[in-house]
């Protein structure tokens, strides 16, 4: 079946037709989420309900980093640090591979693979010599034609022939010396390579990047807060020294509609981090779902999930795209199952805000919903010196790991968790940096998988695990009427 496509496609020379890229997933998964509009569906029913209980292991192949066998080195001077296994605390897989015409791709920080998927074959490895960064993880890697992309915590966008793994260039993000790291999954739309970037460390700005695929220059730059009084959004900041140092961090990778040819992505928390002090308002474009022209970068529109967020509540989650009908009309809709504990329906054509509904029992930080449809904040539930009892705790009701949206039985799928942390506020400072907070966990009862209506918000079902654990893991549905998800004991479970 995969020659078939690739002569069908015309694929002459070339590893990936970009075409692929706007389909539902079939026979490929050419990009972080099988396709543009972050719903982890598959087309595919040969594994269905009536045989998936006779699925067995196939291979397994164990991959270690660093420099032993790498076919390329990167790397910018003497600073170089060589990392494999057990250096910045393990070599784990957080990426989701990429697979087309057979071949699997995929990354783990500094290093990046190909593999045969049939076999679990390696075929290719690149090693990058860091100069040192946060090496908490990396989503995978981008293709386009014949090139792959994928990002270093030390803040360089490498490019790679995707048939040997030679390096083809590499270019900087942003400063490693300013604690950014960056650990995205590039999306590639169009001739538009999507870069954003991590770091809270010490009050840096977040922004996205467009990145041309050929050369590596920048075509354009958003950044997630104002820079200057007067900009749009600054009135929300009190000051031009509070939106410089505002956080908002890009650093889960965006969905894309190509008829509206808008990019929507989810932005970090502001800084400083679990206290408000020093930056009065609602601090945007942190913790937001914003909508941006592709071809320019512009604001279309936003919707912002948490103003002013005072507990570390990324709104990083997928911004998942909905067609299908709501309250009686067609709607092109965007969901979000956020950090923060709530479920947000909105029209990703202009922003309109939709729906609003709590995920999880255990929350207690939230007096309500304004008109908008955003969470009011309970002043008591603010980080004190004596500690405040809040859930969810900063690692929120759900987080990074992909939900999953099933267009044939119309919901939503996510791994949630209910548990509780106190905060203790530590930096009394009127304008403190860094973590203002310290954070203790504080018990849970474990973690859900939730089947949710996107029409009502409403938990049509749910699967909690046994002998509790989290709940963040990512989803896979297919047309064989399957849920693909892991559970807290690191099974694969359907």
């Amino acid at each position: 079946m995969l020659c078939a496509v690739w002569s069908t496609c015309g694929l002459v020379g070339q590893i990936l037709d970009p075409a692929l890229l706007g389909r539902p997933a079939t026979d490929a998964w050419p990009t972080y989420y099988g396709d543009y509009s972050g719903r982890r569906f598959s087309t595919l029913q040969q594994i269905n309900q009536s045989n998936v209980k006779s699925m067995t292991l196939a291979w397994v192949t164990r991959f270690t980093g660093g420099p032993s066998g790498a076919t390329a080195i990167g790397g910018t001077g003497p600073d170089t640090l060589p990392t494999a296994a057990g250096e910045f605390g393990g070599l784990t897989v957080k990426a989701t591979p990429l697979m087309v015409n057979g071949v699997l791709y995929f990354a783990t920080p500094d290093n990046a693979w190909a593999v045969d998927a049939r076999s679990g074959r390696e075929l290719w490895h690149y090693f990058w010599k860091t100069t040192g960064g946060i090496h908490i993880g990396n989503r995978g890697v981008g293709i386009y034609g014949n090139w792959l992309f994928f990002e270093t915590p030390d803040d360089y966008l490498v490019s790679l022939d995707a048939r040997t793994g030679k390096e083809r260039w590499h270019i900087q993000i942003a400063d490693v010396k300013q604690e950014y790291f960056s650990t995205v999954a590039p999306i590639i739309v169009g001739d538009h390579v999507m870069v954003g970037t991590g770091g809270d460390s010490l009050d840096v700005p977040g922004f996205l990047e467009a990145v041309d695929p050929e050369t590596g220059a920048i075509q354009w730059k958003w950044w997630t807060a104002p820079l200057k009084k007067g900009d749009l959004g600054s009135e929300t900041w009190p000051d031009e020294n509070s939106m410089r140092h505002g956080g908002g961090m890009t650093w889960i990778p965006g969905t894309y509609d190509p008829q509206l040819r808008l990019y929507y992505i989810g932005t970090g928390n502001p800084n400083p981090v679990e206290t408000g002090r020093g930056r009065e308002g609602d601090n945007l474009w942190t913790c937001s779902i914003v909508a941006l022209n592709i071809d320019t970068g512009k604001i279309a529109w936003y919707y912002q999930v948490s103003p002013h967020d005072t507990h570390d509540w990324d709104a990083t989650e997928t911004p998942v795209l909905i067609d299908g009908t709501f309250q009686g009309r067609p709607r092109k809709m965007l969901a979000q199952a956020s950090r923060n504990g709530y479920f947000f329906v909105l029209d990703r054509t202009n922003g309109e805000h939709l729906l609003t509904t709590p995920m999880i029992e255990t929350m207690n930080w939230s007096k309500g919903l304004n008109a908008k449809g955003q969470p009011i904040p309970d002043p008591v539930k603010e980080a004190t010196i004596d500690g405040v009892l809040v859930s969810p705790p900063s690692g929120g009701a759900t987080n990074w790991p992909p939900p999953s949206f099933d267009p044939e039985t119309g919901l939503f799928y996510v791994g949630t968790s209910e548990s509780y942390s106190v905060f203790y506020l530590t930096d009394t400072d009127p304008h403190p940096e860094g973590y203002g907070a310290a954070e203790r966990a504080a018990g849970g009862f474990g973690g859900t998988v939730r089947a949710i209506d996107y029409k009502t918000g409403r938990t049509v079902w749910s699967h909690h695990w046994p002998g509790g654990g989290g709940g963040a893991a990512g989803m896979l549905t297919t047309a064989g009427k399957l849920l693909f998800t892991g559970d807290p004991a690191q099974h694969l479970v359907a």
